[in-house]
């Protein structure tokens, strides 16, 4: 009888299908689309005020004056040829692509060498995960501020463990070829992130993938890369692509150590990234016009990367279930 029903009721959703009328939803159907709306309306509604709305308003500006004390009035295109013929937004660019191309990999690795040692530990991961995920609850400029202080020149402690071993440490502040390189070291402080998801990922490798290797005689550095890497490929990949995004953004270690009150009179041109750049010209400068169009050449930017990134590092992504 309930199959006979069923039947009758999908005979009617095709019947209804064929004469172009939308198939009647039941009440427990519309109900439910009703709570699904009202559980996702607190996210739409932030995203449409809080993101959508600002860079509807930031793509206006950008074709604008706009200095914040008069009402901005159009100019064209002649904010995105200012930018073409700023020397300091190709340099900016250039030192972020930089960082970028030291912090991604090199976080990668850290980050995954750090979720292995989690992997092994056993009963007290849940303590050390905890430990490593700390540093993201911090606010970056304290980072900034405390990595300033470990990384000086004279009396840095970074300096101070190395003379320990003879080695005689950089400047890591001062001299403008270890800016970027002090930057990408200090920005590791904020892969708590990446290691527990790294964790994650490694947890649901399945173990008899280990076992049939040892069985042929594989030894480490063979699991490794035949068995590890591409089983928590997904999670690397995934990683990749939003610790790039992160650091062409990255704003608040790069201010706080080298623009901020105490050292905006000796910074180098080599620690001046994209966002500092940005936001000087947004709020010191008040050219609101100018920075909105950086914004929207860095957003094009982002694009075009996580793109390539999908194109050419999706094909060495294994998915489970796919053949």
């Amino acid at each position: 009888m309930t199959a006979t029903i069923e039947q009758v009721a999908t005979d009617g959703q095709a019947e209804s299908v064929r004469r172009g009328r939308r198939p009647r939803r039941s009440p427990l159907a519309r109900q439910e689309d009703r709570a699904g709306w009202a559980f996702v309306a607190p996210w739409v509604l932030g995203f449409l005020i809080f993101t959508a709305g600002p860079m509807i308003a930031s793509l206006v500006l950008s074709f604008t004056d706009y200095q914040m004390i008069q009402s901005p009035h159009g100019v064209g295109l002649d904010n995105y040829r200012a930018l073409v013929d700023d020397p300091r937004v190709l340099k900016s660019l250039s030192n972020t692509f930089v960082y970028a191309a030291l912090f991604v990999p090199l976080g990668t690795v850290f980050a995954l060498v750090l979720a292995m040692m989690l992997h092994r530990v056993g009963r007290a991961a849940g303590f050390f995960r905890t430990a490593f995920y700390l540093p993201e609850m911090t606010p970056a400029v304290a980072a900034g501020a405390m990595f300033l202080l470990l990384l000086n020149g004279q009396q840095g402690l970074v300096n101070k463990v190395l003379g320990w071993i003879g080695v005689d440490g950089p400047n890591w502040t001062t001299d403008p070829s270890w800016l970027k390189p002090s930057l990408a070291i200090v920005s590791l402080w904020t892969l708590g992130g990446t290691v527990v998801i790294y964790l994650a990922a490694l947890n649901g490798v399945p173990k008899q993938l280990y076992e049939a290797a040892d069985l042929d005689g594989a030894g480490g550095p063979t699991k490794f890369f035949r068995i590890t890497v591409p089983m928590i490929s997904g999670a690397l990949f995934f990683t990749v692509i939003t610790n790039t995004i992160a650091a062409m953004q990255m704003f608040d270690q790069a201010y706080t150590m080298f623009y901020g009150p105490q050292q905006k009179a000796s910074a180098s041109e080599e620690s001046l990234v994209y966002m500092v750049y940005l936001f000087q010209n947004a709020f010191q400068f008040f050219k609101m016009g100018f920075a909105s169009a950086m914004a929207w050449l860095l957003f094009v930017i982002i694009l075009l990367i996580t793109f390539l990134q999908f194109r050419i590092g999706n094909r060495y992504v294994y998915y489970h279930g796919e053949r």
